[in-house]
């Protein structure tokens, strides 16, 4: 699909391509970052900004989890049971989670930069995280590379 330049079937048609899904995973990240990033915004005007950033990651993991089922991976599903692929979905974004609150510390306690950057950054490092996680543990049929 990335070769031939079908724009429509990129976004549209199911597919099983780490390549495509990585490449609708950034859309969907971008989606769901711009959920956690304005939750986030709101929240640090009435709490921590380390409290806002968890808030605001759980509104982003639900956002990504509901996108990615329906438009990322729906042809590579491994696990059937949809609580069970949530929970772990759950898990590596909590440990993505993690790693944004240690970038985001880092960045903005330690550099003292300003935190919505410090934000931008440690979303790009997670995504990827995520992607890779998400792709292998879950989403990957025996036998498939990513």
């Amino acid at each position: 699909m990335l070769v031939t330049l079908d724009i429509k079937g990129l976004f549209r048609n199911r597919t099983t391509n780490a390549y495509v899904q990585f490449f609708r995973y950034i859309f969907v990240g971008g989606f769901a970052f711009l959920t956690d990033a304005f939750v986030l915004w709101l929240c640090e005007k009435v709490m921590y900004y380390m409290f806002a950033a968890a808030v605001a990651f759980v509104a982003g993991l639900t956002v990504n989890y509901l996108l990615s089922v329906a438009f990322v991976f729906s042809e590579s599903k491994q696990v059937k049971n949809r609580v069970r692929e949530f929970l772990v979905y759950a898990v590596i974004g909590i440990i993505g989670l993690g790693l944004t609150e240690i970038i985001m510390y880092i960045l903005t306690d330690l550099c003292h930069f300003y935190f919505m950057f410090s934000k931008v950054i440690s979303a790009i490092i997670v995504l990827i995280w995520n992607f890779v996680a998400r792709k292998k543990i879950l989403y990957t049929n025996r036998g498939e590379n990513i």
